[in-house]
């Protein structure tokens, strides 16, 4: 059963053009969704990058069931996203120490276990290189005009020429009536919307390595251990993803037929970066592996796996927080932030590549439903009022699942291994963005016009956990409270 379904496929050619020159800064899941879909709604696009291709190196990550509805528009990537996915994965838990406390499972016996329909994942695990090669096979079909070497410096916008626009940094100056600034936590763009948030150092970061399966050739313990898991179809083996959950620590592990993944969250050793391209080698993994998690280290034989990581493979991220802010979009409404440059997560959220996605399909929907140049502004305020709680709400979540992964009860999870996996709630899967716009536009201009408050708009469905009313938290608070050994504490509505 492919994870896409097309009944209501909408292709290219449904809607009219719009007229609307829509520029779009960065080649992210966010930039790339947005140039994408509105094509597809009708706009006219121009996409800016930086670097002089695509990057498509990387791991994993999680894409959730809301962020891949839209690929049904798109019968080329549903084919090939459906091809990749890692549809007959399995699962199984192990703490630090190597001791196994749930063993092998079905994606989808696992979903049962936790109450979930097992034939309606709420997402899954991918390979970043496979999805971007997909998005980049998907933009050349269209012919998405993409200038590499553009290093965006500055954003601004004209209230008498109705455009916003952006400057390089080798002076050149590009316009359009909308600029969606999709380049990342650093975006200049947050000059121009007030929406800069301050990075606090978490003290955390995470080792990632991703690397071809034949190295651990090698060491027939390692390769043993992290084989595939037996059991498929006519005795075929299957991906598995293993989970170590250890005191302030969790790793996670995936085999493949051809690769070999592992990332590992730890404190902070004084070597990392916020950067995709910082790597440090094995020795450096080995050395600090094992601080701060108590009597009993890491298993051996994630350790000879560590050791058995080629050279210049390891990324040692660093994690910050920030708090949510609600600006995203500029005063003149001609420049809009989605993505990181928006809002940012902790990979234990798994809620980062899906939240980026849903900001692009809602704000190309929004433009298409405002329906000219002169609505852009509009819509990209009711873009960013469909958004914000849902985000804001999801960037607590995240908090909450990393307390969870790294603070594992394991008296309860032998009894209920559900408290031994993340939250993944429905409010989060079961969205649709593009519906949802459709739905409620109408009703989110009317408040606007009206004055109304977006924490008080009740004439709005909730895109959030139903119930809750949001209210400001920050980053400050949820740490005093876990210091305290209190739990994060979500808030009012069903988070579950």
């Amino acid at each position: 059963m492919p994870f896409i379904d097309d009944s209501e496929s909408k292709p290219v050619g449904w809607y009219p053009g719009t007229g609307i020159d829509v520029l779009i800064v960065g080649t992210g899941l966010a930039g790339l969704t947005a140039a994408i879909e509105c094509v597809r709604k009708g706009h006219n696009v121009r996409v800016l990058e930086r670097n002089d291709d695509i990057n498509t190196a990387g791991d994993m990550y999680f894409m959730g069931l809301s962020a891949t509805k839209f690929f049904k528009h798109w019968p080329g990537m549903a084919a090939e996203f459906d091809a990749i996915s890692l549809r007959n994965a399995w699962i199984e838990t192990f703490k630090h120490d190597g001791a196994r406390m749930i063993p092998p499972l079905k994606v989808s016996d696992r979903l049962r276990d936790a109450g979930l329909d097992p034939d309606t994942p709420p997402g899954t695990f991918q390979m970043r290189p496979l999805v971007y090669k997909m998005y980049v096979h998907q933009v050349e079909r269209l012919g998405v005009g993409i200038q590499f070497g553009k290093r965006v410096v500055d954003y601004f916008e004209d209230k008498q020429s109705g455009k916003g626009g952006v400057v390089t940094d080798q002076g050149e100056r590009f316009e359009a009536d909308v600029v969606i600034a999709a380049d990342g936590v650093g975006s200049k763009s947050q000059r121009l919307v007030g929406g800069q948030v301050r990075a606090m150092k978490s003290g955390r970061a995470m080792w990632r390595a991703a690397f071809p399966r034949h190295h651990v050739d090698k060491n027939p313990e390692v390769k043993e251990f992290f084989k595939m898991q037996p059991g498929g179809e006519n005795g075929a083996e299957e991906p598995i993803i293993r989970t170590w959950l250890g005191p302030g620590t969790y790793a996670m592990t995936l085999t493949r037929p051809d690769t070999m993944i592992w990332i590992m969250n730890h404190d902070v050793t004084g070597s990392e970066k916020e950067s995709w391209n910082h790597t440090i080698e094995a020795d450096e993994v080995l050395a600090n592996m094992d601080k701060g998690v108590g009597p009993r280290p890491w298993a051996p034989v994630f350790k000879e796996l560590v050791k058995l990581t080629p050279p210049n493979t390891i990324v040692n991220f660093e994690l910050f927080w920030r708090n949510p802010q609600p600006k995203w979009a500029s005063p003149l409404g001609r420049v809009v932030n989605i993505g990181d440059a928006a809002h940012s997560f902790l990979p234990a959220s798994g809620n980062g590549a899906t939240q980026a996605i849903e900001d692009a399909v809602s704000l190309a929907s929004c433009l298409q439903i405002g329906g000219s140049r002169d609505q852009v502004p509009t819509a990209v305020r009711a873009h960013v009022r469909m958004r914000f709680v849902r985000n804001a709400c999801a960037q607590k979540l995240g908090f909450s699942n990393a307390e969870l992964l790294q603070d594992t009860d394991w008296s309860k999870v032998e009894l209920d291994p559900r408290r031994a996996q993340p939250k993944l709630p429905s409010w989060v899967w079961g969205h649709d963005p593009e519906n949802y716009a459709y739905e409620v536009y109408d009703r989110v201009v009317e408040s606007m016009r009206k004055g109304v408050p977006f924490e008080q708009d009740d004439s709005v469905p909730p895109n959030y956990p139903p119930g809750y009313r949001y209210e400001p938290w920050s980053i400050e608070e949820i740490m005093q409270d876990m210091r305290s050994g209190k739990p994060v504490n979500l808030g009012s509505g069903n988070w579950d």
